[in-house]
């Protein structure tokens, strides 16, 4: 008997002590994870991506409207009396006056700016202080558009415990820890009282400290049980041994959750404030700061927006509670719980609107940031995407869809499309749209669709026969007539004309004018394919390129991006100038990266790259692209060509004003025929985007080396000014034509030419 309690109690140690021991060891376990977290990288902080800075100069061509749809996308408040307060403004009559925020550029910080903006004719006529001194120029912050997230979407904006509203902290410590500056991580009192409380069936009630809620939400789960339980308590009394209470709460106001954007999740009170109120946490009033505290026991529950009573009495209960611990006096607990919810109806840009350009983003980033840096450094990157912009080509890629479907009385939604506008100087890509849904964040159209691009490869073709000028010339008589070509180990193809006619000799200008297929495969097969698709692979396309007969038709399959890439340095008066939708990288501190300047190399000599825009002028004045001098005056000169594959199955425009140029596809996934011409559909649909966005003209600069001489167009030689279809060309110097054809019957020119020789004789 005295054995057998001897050995129980034996065992009974032995079994303590192992139990002691493992303690100890999950202890030191613990101890390590919480150091190694807490000490390390505390928060994986998304990429933040935005547009482009709105910059305001007198002369700008922007009316009030525009402006005040501009200040509504930032979220600007309108106020009544003068503003004070960054992010406010003012209307009056044809004047605005404006606080902007502070924001850090990548050329430094910008302080709160009073701007009073007056307009005129739809122009900015001045700019001016508040001193009422002039501006030349002033700066919006730019309006957030996205971001690239960890594989959690968590989102955050850290915030310093400096930076944070004294009455936030006093309302935490009310509701959430009356005891945290006096507990080590625990509070037996506040574990008694909820235990009680919870005994006594009116409330389930929790006793945790704040330092255990960040343990939970920082370390652990959400499962209740009383393993997890017992690992919080001691994390949490390890957390107090090793860090400060400045240091552990900073780190829960930047930890906790509070609400979601779609699939982008909400922690933090930094981002809290911009997410509900639309400001920075230091502008927090009493109201708003309760109202956030207050949604700590449930964001969802509590959600303003969905539930603005619901949130509003909890927000009262936060403040009474507030006055009861003696952080709010009378006067200022009494406003605070008379003032209204001041949530913002529509939170600033999380998960992005514009998922199409923020795909094109990422994939440029990729190619100098890790995929790891991009979603947890907290990079601030700028882009070149201009909202404007933006909106209207998803308006007119939408609408013009849907127009199409109903005038081909096809089932709506089987037409898709995509759209990219660069600006014509820099570029810059200023908006992309995927498809007809811009807010489909799935296959991106603009960027992966390849598709035969048909008589977009034309322009291609004939330049590279001008590069060649003492053999051709926008006057060289090309043959079109039935055309046999025969290729090896393929049957043989003969290319026919749109209209299915013969002309037996054009001229190489109304060849691209009129966009005819037979005179176009004549050229490329007498010049070479293979110099074609050289100059393709010049002009910026990277992929190798099949070099068949067909290949001068466009039968090569491209994306949308990379034949807006081809017209650019065509636009771009012959430079090569990779697109770019980057403007710069910071880090969160504001320390340049990188910044994305112009590379910039001139592929196209001038002279030829002359004679080719005026042949893409004379597209749209009076060849395949006609048609758009109905939406938009032929005062702007456009340049563009259409393009149609086999069978109708792709629609395709690319023009360019003096400051954009856009391309646009119209097809179905399915590749099945559309009907539509490049004219008739996707040409509309950039015509209805360029109208919105009021272009400038295209005015060309004519080259030394470039004369200009009249030509008869059937004979390609030279003719006088008067001559009946005499029409002016340029010409690359020593080119031109020295022989002259005689003046057809009916001419002015035939005219004072009888007249004279019937006076003085032949």
């Amino acid at each position: 008997m005295f054995k057998a309690l001897k050995f129980r109690k034996k065992l009974v140690l032995n079994v303590a002590l192992a139990g002691l021991i493992l303690l100890v060891i999950f202890t030191i376990y613990l101890d390590f994870t919480v150091r190694d977290r807490f000490e390390g990288k505390r928060f994986k902080l998304p990429a933040k991506v935005y547009a482009r800075a709105l910059e305001l100069y007198p002369g700008q061509r922007m009316n009030h409207a525009a402006m005040t749809k501009e200040l509504g996308r930032l979220q600007y408040r309108s106020v009544n009396s003068v503003p004070q307060v960054p992010g406010t403004f003012r209307s009056s009559g044809k004047t605005l006056e404006i606080v902007t925020r502070p924001f850090d550029f990548t050329e430094g910080p910008q302080e709160p700016v009073w701007l009073h903006v007056e307009f005129a004719n739809d122009r900015i006529e001045d700019l001016a202080d508040e001193r009422g001194d002039s501006l030349p120029l002033a700066r919006l912050d730019p309006p957030l558009i996205g971001g690239i997230y960890p594989g959690n979407y968590e989102d955050r904006v850290l915030v310093r415990l400096s930076e944070v509203p004294e009455a936030l902290l006093h309302a935490l410590i009310a509701v959430e820890d009356r005891r945290f500056y006096s507990h080590h991580g625990l509070d037996p009192l506040g574990i008694a009282r909820a235990i009680l409380k919870t005994a006594s069936g009116k409330d389930i009630q929790g006793g945790s400290t704040l330092t255990q809620q960040l343990v939970k939400n920082f370390f652990l789960t959400s499962e209740r049980t009383f393993r997890r339980k017992f690992t919080e308590m001691i994390m949490a009394l390890l957390l107090e041994a090793h860090y400060s209470k400045e240091e552990i709460l900073e780190t829960y106001i930047n930890e906790v959750y509070l609400g979601q954007d779609g699939n982008r999740s909400v922690h933090g009170f930094g981002l809290a404030a911009s997410f509900f109120f639309n400001k920075s946490i230091s502008q927090l009033e009493i109201s708003e700061v309760a109202l956030l505290v207050a949604m700590l026991k449930g964001p969802s529950y509590y959600n303003p927006r969905s539930h603005p009573q619901r949130a509003l009495n909890r927000r009262n209960l936060v403040l009474d509670q507030m006055a009861e611990s003696g952080f709010l006096d009378e006067t200022n607990h009494r406003l605070a719980k008379a003032a209204p919810l001041t949530v913002i109806n529509r939170p600033p840009g999380g998960t992005s609107p514009y998922p199409a350009f923020l795909n094109l983003v990422y994939r440029q980033l990729k190619r100098d940031y890790r995929d790891e840096d991009l979603r947890s450094e907290g990079l601030r990157i700028f882009t070149t995407l201009d909202p404007v912009v933006q909106k209207e080509a998803e308006r007119a890629l939408s609408q013009g869809l849907q127009r199409l479907e109903e005038m081909l009385r096809m089932p709506l939604g089987g037409l898709q499309g995509a759209l990219l506008v660069t600006s014509q100087q820099s570029a810059e890509v200023q908006a992309v749209v995927g498809g007809r849904d811009p807010q489909f964040e799935g296959f991106n159209r603009a960027l992966d669709a390849r598709r035969p691009i048909g008589s977009l490869v034309k322009p291609v073709v004939y330049l590279t026969a001008l590069q060649q000028p003492e053999s051709y010339t926008l006057a060289t008589l090309l043959e079109d007539s039935p055309l046999v070509v025969k290729q090896p180990g393929a049957a043989d193809w003969s290319p026919q004309n749109y209209d299915k006619q013969y002309r037996g000799k054009v001229s190489l200008r109304e060849a691209l004018v009129q966009s005819y297929n037979v005179p176009t495969v004549n050229l490329g097969l007498s010049i070479g394919v293979s110099k074609v698709m050289a100059n393709m692979r010049r002009l910026g396309v990277e992929q190798e390129l099949p070099e068949f007969a067909s290949s001068l038709l466009g039968a090569n399959a491209l994306s949308p991006l990379e034949v807006t890439q081809i017209y650019q340095t065509i636009a771009g008066g012959g430079f090569y100038t990779p697109l770019r939708a980057i403007q710069s990288v910071l880090t969160p501190g504001g320390e340049a990266l990188q910044r994305y300047p112009l590379n910039v190399e001139q592929v196209i000599d001038p002279a030829p790259h002359f004679l080719l825009i005026r042949a893409m002028q004379d597209v749209v004045h009076e060849g395949t692209a006609e048609a758009l001098n109905s939406y938009l005056s032929s005062d702007l000169n456009i340049a563009g060509k259409t393009g149609t594959s086999d069978e109708f199955r792709d629609s395709w425009f690319a023009g360019f004003t003096g400051d954009r140029l856009a391309v646009a596809w119209v097809g179905r996934d399915d590749n099945e025929t559309t009907g539509l011409t490049g004219a008739s559909g996707a040409m509309s649909i950039w015509a209805e985007m360029m109208a919105d966005l009021h272009p400038e003209p295209l005015v060309l600069s004519q080259p030394e080396n470039v004369e200009q001489v009249w030509i008869d167009p059937a004979s390609g030689l030279l003719s006088a000014r008067g001559c009946h279809d005499a029409i002016e060309l340029p010409f690359i110097e020593g080119s031109a034509p020295t022989e002259s054809a005689s003046c057809g019957p009916g001419s002015v020119g035939s005219t004072i030419k009888s007249f004279f020789e019937r006076i003085f004789g032949q």
